[in-house]
Parts: structure tokens; C-alpha cells; sequence
């Protein structure tokens, strides 16, 4: 199973009404097909509603548990939204430094 595989299963415990991941691995450096170290996640809840921004990435954080760890997902883009405030675009990550020469 890729983490990607599970990583959607796992944030399916926040009952997602919308779920995007996005496997950035491709940008960062030492990169190689198949890589999987970093991610960017959209979600959508309304286990968000009322809550702070903090509170939010804690929730997908201890949904998603050990799979963030350096030999597993290295680093975790996290946008987290309730129903009401999500309008179907979520922002670009920020490039890495250590990006790829092309």
C-alpha cells in the first residue's frame, strides 16, 4: 500500500466531504520516481467548524498519526476547511529550496 493509499484512508476518520492529496515529492530535492515524502492535503469538514487554525491541523495530525515521521512523510502541507468557507481552491505550496535543478 503507498502512503498515499494511507493517508486518505486514515483522514477518512474526519469525514471528509471533500479529500484532495497531492503527492509533492517531485519538487523537493532528492527526489525519484516513486518518491513519497511529501504531501499536500485538502480537507473539508464540518469537524472545523468553530475551531481554530491550530486545532484544525492538530485534528489531522492525530488522524494521521505515525505516518509523519523522516522515513515516511518528511513534511505535510495541511488545508483544512469547514464546508461554509471552503470555495473549491486551495492555494499553491510554497517552492522548496532545495528544489530539483531542471
Amino acid at each position: 500500500m503507498t502512503l498515499q493509499t494511507e493517508l486518505e484512508q486514515r483522514l477518512q476518520a474526519l469525514s471528509p466531504t471533500e479529500l484532495l492529496i497531492e503527492n509533492e515529492s517531485h519538487g523537493h530535492g532528492g527526489y525519484f520516481p516513486g518518491k513519497e515524502s511529501h504531501f499536500k492535503v485538502v480537507v473539508v469538514s464540518s469537524q472545523f467548524e468553530g475551531l481554530r487554525l491550530v486545532q484544525r491541523h492538530q485534528k489531522v495530525y492525530g488522524a494521521v498519526g505515525d505516518l509523519i515521521a523522516p522515513s515516511r512523510i518528511h513534511a505535510l502541507a495541511i488545508h483544512a476547511y469547514s464546508p461554509d468557507e471552503w470555495t473549491g481552491d486551495a492555494p499553491d505550496s510554497p517552492q522548496c529550496a532545495h528544489q530539483p535543478k531542471s
